[in-house]
């Protein structure tokens, strides 16, 4: 009996002795790893952000590339203590239900829904996970949030308010025999209709006639751009993301026919456009990345108010004006704030 208890004292000791050695195993330097603020993650846990634009075009892949390059700076790097997940839902809101489900069941950390469109269906999300969006033009019109100032659904991010007014103002400057603007726009897409709604309001203030052409995806562009340029003497889309997915049909269009193409985004300007006023949409990544990294730090979204980008700068396409023979004046093209694609 003495020795059976003896046996069975030097087992219990034997079982602490291991369950204290993997203890402060699992609390070494050795067993531990970092998330990007250096305290939160254990052993093999990575943070994970999951990133959902709406489609493929210049202007958003500007701002998945400056958020992913933004966040490797501030130390989220894919791969190593961070896994990041970029998706496109290929210009279908419907794609987005699926990848937000996926998100949430494999314990996403944090979505960034690039466009009005995608923030919108992970807004129906946001209870289950933070979410921060980027290039959204009117986020209170859109149900984002009640307040740009104190953001209270669990959703907030950077806002690309299209200046609509000093577009039309630039361009009557710059092609001053403006009589009748042609508007192309997607209709479904919400933020389009209230840039195109704004549009038209000024238009009427100044005395300005305009026509309207719908396009249900990109493939449509082209028929609906040869009619409209037979109708009027400058053609204008905000930041339409079915017209920037098919940009470059649409100036090809426009400089045939000497047609001044005014845009929403800078990247619509590169891709041939004719001139805009706007953020820069790298600095839109950038700042939503920032966004991200503070969320991720323990920030309550709430606490971090959407960001109206108010230092906009001049765009102009030096090629196209050559084309259809607009002359740049020396005040744009000298401009510190002028930024020139050729």
């Amino acid at each position: 009996m003495k020795k059976s208890l003896a046996i069975k004292k030097a087992v219990c000791v034997l079982l602490a002795v291991l369950c204290c050695v993997a203890v402060f195993a699992g609390c070494s330097g050795d067993g531990s790893s970092s998330s990007a603020d250096g305290s939160s993650l254990q052993s093999g846990d990575k943070v994970k952000i999951g990133i959902v634009k709406i489609v493929e075009h210049s202007s958003l892949n500007t701002i998945e590339e400056s958020i992913i390059n933004r966040l490797e700076e501030l130390g989220y790097v894919d791969g190593e203590n961070a896994e990041i997940t970029a998706l496109s839902a290929q210009n279908d809101p419907s794609n987005v239900p699926s990848m937000m489900d996926s998100f949430v069941a494999d314990g996403t950390d944090i979505v960034i829904a690039i466009t009005t469109p995608v923030a919108s269906v992970a807004l129906n999300y946001a209870d289950q996970i933070p979410v921060l969006f980027s290039a959204v033009s009117n986020p209170v019109e859109a149900g984002l949030t009640s307040s740009l100032e104190t953001p209270d659904k669990n959703v907030t991010g950077t806002c690309d308010a299209v200046p609509v007014e000093r577009i039309i103002d630039m361009a009557l400057e710059l092609t001053p025999d403006i009589e009748t603007f042609g508007f192309i726009y997607n209709s479904a897409e919400d933020s389009s209709v209230a840039n195109i709604e704004n549009a038209k309001a000024y238009c009427d203030e100044k005395g300005l006639k305009y026509v309207e052409a719908n396009v249900e995806n990109s493939s449509a562009i082209q028929q609906a751009a040869e009619s409209l340029v037979t109708k009027c003497d400058a053609v204008f889309s905000p930041t339409d993301n079915t017209v920037a997915e098919g940009m470059s049909v649409l100036a090809q269009i426009c400089n045939d026919s000497a047609i001044p193409c005014y845009v929403g985004a800078d990247s619509m300007v590169q891709d041939g456009g004719f001139a805009s006023i706007g953020i820069k949409y790298e600095d839109l990544g950038i700042e939503t990345a920032n966004m991200a990294d503070k969320v991720l730090k323990g920030t309550a979204v709430s606490d971090i108010p959407v960001k109206v980008f108010e230092d906009l700068s001049t765009y102009v396409n030096t090629t196209t004006a050559e084309t259809i023979g607009v002359e740049i004046p020396d005040s744009i093209l000298n401009d510190e704030k002028t930024v020139i694609f050729e």
